[in-house]
């Protein structure tokens, strides 16, 4: 399990916690000594993610012996090359304005994905929307699977092929209202550009894998194999979550824990 080209990337909307840790880890350790483990910064929503976040996780990754093998990736440095992607996709005749508030989507969605995002109902589609008004860009998956003939499996590290089922995530953002991209579509063209061979990351990531193989077909892009690790999860079973307080690394600092011990604690809550 050595030789992959893997990364780590983290999104700076609060300090790092031991689940991250136990990602770093995984995502280094597939990588081995014959191979390169990449730091990424997913920053793109620039209300969340915030210089001081991005400045104390490198300040901690850094403490943990965690060095990037290329120079750190920020992708909010990148948007105009997300949006050139993007508008690959639009000259395919697969992209959509949608004009729709939060609110309005969740009324009318037409059930939940397997991440637990509204299935979008599709108000918007086939609909001109003037591009004067707030909008986002959602990918028409049927079309999408359509012009693929199907949805792309994907490999496991372990050789079990997935069958994807990107239709359970409807027409899902490509283009967000304040920059013009998304999650997906970075996540996707990043793991490309980067040569990404391996693609680490946790087990709630799992089904989102459906889109992406989705994006990577329709853009052309290598097909990496992919290792989703469990998940630390707190005392009534919920993943570990900065949003929720989950404890972070700094705190663990402060009691006086060292590298070794939180990287060892790490490893032995998600039986690595």
């Amino acid at each position: 399990m050595t030789g992959f080209r893997t990364r780590f990337a983290p999104s700076p909307t609060g300090y790092l916690h031991l689940g991250h840790v136990a990602s770093a880890c995984h995502a280094r350790d597939c990588a081995g000594p014959k191979g390169a483990f990449l730091i990424r910064i997913e920053d793109i929503d620039p209300q969340r993610c915030l210089p001081v976040y991005e400045q104390a996780l490198r300040d901690d990754l850094h403490w943990l012996g965690f060095e990037s093998a290329t120079p750190v990736l920020r992708q909010s440095d990148h948007l105009s090359f997300y949006r050139e992607q993007r508008e690959r996709l639009h000259a395919m005749g697969l992209l959509y304005r949608c004009a729709c508030s939060r609110a309005q989507v969740q009324a009318n969605a037409l059930g939940r994905a397997p991440d637990g995002s509204a299935i979008y109902g599709g108000a918007c589609r086939g609909r001109h929307v003037d591009g004067a008004r707030p909008y986002v860009w959602r990918l028409d998956m049927k079309k999408a699977l359509d012009r693929l003939g199907g949805a792309p499996a994907w490999t496991e590290l372990d050789g079990r092929v997935v069958e994807g089922d990107a239709a359970a995530f409807g027409d899902v953002v490509i283009g967000r209202r304040d920059n013009g991209v998304s999650y997906h579509l970075c996540v996707t063209c990043d793991d490309a550009r980067q040569g990404v061979t391996l693609v680490t990351r946790g087990q709630d990531l799992f089904d989102a894998t459906a889109v992406h193989r989705v994006l990577q077909a329709l853009l052309r892009y290598p097909e990496p194999l992919y290792a989703h690790h469990g998940l630390i999860c707190d005392e009534a079973g919920r993943k570990l979550s900065k949003r929720d307080g989950a404890e972070s690394l700094r705190a663990l600092r402060e009691k006086g824990m060292s590298p070794r011990e939180i990287i060892a604690l790490a490893r032995a809550s998600i039986g690595g």
